[in-house]
């Protein structure tokens, strides 16, 4: 039996390589087709563009994004092992997939193409957060790439999207919220994963601002690192490392306020007060 695309079923190229999914490395393959290609939909257009995967394992979103008519992916995988799978991809889709073995968080995405490109992964757990920092901080602004299509364990992803009074809001919020316009598109069970993961996942997409907030971006940080680092604290507390009262007196924000009462305008009027 083949699948939709005259690949082998995502089980058999697992058994054929013998890949079996390692805790170290955050892996957890996807193997529904059908759910790849709902997840490439997401990202619609995808002809002409080029996208960029990261962690793709034994490829079944891979495919899927080559199947719904990208014209180039490149995929990013540290797991020297899933590289033989992806050249059977690369065979069966012949010029339109670029595999490099490699670690994310060491390659900057923009290095690898020279016009604008999409991001669409099934990000691997353990790094997941970190790769998406590292995305939405690029000094230059907007950046080259037009959207991301992410997972993330359900948990993170209510980070990413959560405002001021959510119980989720944090710093990953503010940072978030300051430079893209972010959405939860549907939760991902955890049985559709080898193998399950404890949690739920969810899709997010992220989306960039053309003009965010004017701020610098390390006194954003130490604010909210700051005021979520004792979030339960009233913020002339929290924040008198950085001013305390006198701080937010310059900004007009009452002193008895809690860091999840502040959106993220006061949060860059916080960063921008400062000496």
């Amino acid at each position: 039996m083949v699948a939709f695309d005259g690949l082998p079923p995502l089980r058999q190229v697992l058994e054929a390589h013998g890949l079996d999914p390692r805790r170290a490395l955050g892996q957890n393959f996807l193997l529904d087709l059908n759910l790849t290609g709902r997840i490439a939909r997401q990202a619609l257009p995808l002809e002409g563009q080029t996208v960029i995967e990261v962690g793709p394992g034994p490829g079944g979103l891979t495919r899927a994004l080559l199947a719904h008519g990208a014209a180039r992916v490149v995929a990013i995988e540290k797991d020297a092992r899933c590289l033989p799978a992806l050249a059977e991809i690369a065979k069966h889709y012949p010029g339109r997939l670029q595999v490099i073995e490699g670690d994310a968080l060491r390659i900057d995405p923009s290095s690898l193409c020279d016009g604008p490109f999409k991001i669409v992964a099934n990000l691997p757990y353990n790094v997941g957060t970190q790769l998406l920092l590292n995305w939405i901080t690029v000094p230059e602004w907007p950046p080259r790439w037009t959207d991301l299509t992410l997972m993330f364990q359900k948990e993170v992803a209510e980070r990413i999207v959560a405002g001021a009074d959510d119980d989720h809001y944090g710093r990953l919020g503010v940072l978030c919220g300051w430079r893209t316009e972010a959405e939860i598109l549907f939760d991902v069970s955890r049985e559709a994963f080898t193998p399950p993961p404890k949690v739920t996942s969810a899709i997010v997409q992220l989306r960039p601002r053309e003009d965010p907030l004017p701020v610098d971006l390390a006194k954003l940080e130490a604010v909210t690192a700051a005021a979520f680092g004792q979030r339960r604290k009233m913020l002339r507390q929290s924040l008198k490392p950085l001013g305390g009262e006198a701080l937010l007196e310059r900004v007009g924000i009452d002193a008895r306020r809690r860091a999840e009462t502040l959106d993220v305008a006061e949060f860059v009027a916080l960063a921008n007060a400062l000496a």
